[in-house]
């Protein structure tokens, strides 16, 4: 079994967050240290380390958080004006904590992904 990380301790219940969706599979809650007027993050329930570590068994999950993210976009107002959906992976990638996460960005422009 993963070891338990923030994010997993926040889909059980264990730390609180502001959560915005959840079910069997993914959790999702607002980051606390947003970059975008609408920053939340979509977390599988279970530990997957990182993208990387994703397996076909996992497409079901990996579903799960894109069309969840799509649908708080809806929500959250954001949808028509566009959003950006986000995974980092790793150190090169920028992932902070070892528990796969999507990030979904938006509520103003957004500009360039990356600058040159």
């Amino acid at each position: 079994m993963a070891q338990d990380t923030l994010f997993s301790k926040i889909a059980s219940g264990e730390i609180p967050a502001d959560i915005v969706y959840q079910d069997d599979l993914v959790t999702a809650f607002r980051d606390i240290r947003p970059l975008t007027p609408t920053h939340v993050l979509v977390v599988p329930n279970r530990v997957i380390p990182t993208l990387a570590h994703a397996s076909a068994d996992d497409e079901a999950v990996l579903g799960r958080m894109v069309r969840v993210a799509a649908d708080i976009a809806e929500k959250e107002g954001i949808a028509e004006g566009g959003y950006r959906v986000m995974i980092n992976c790793r150190d090169h990638g920028g992932q902070e904590i070892y528990h796969l996460h999507l990030h979904l960005l938006g509520g103003r422009p957004l500009g360039p992904m990356l600058v040159r």
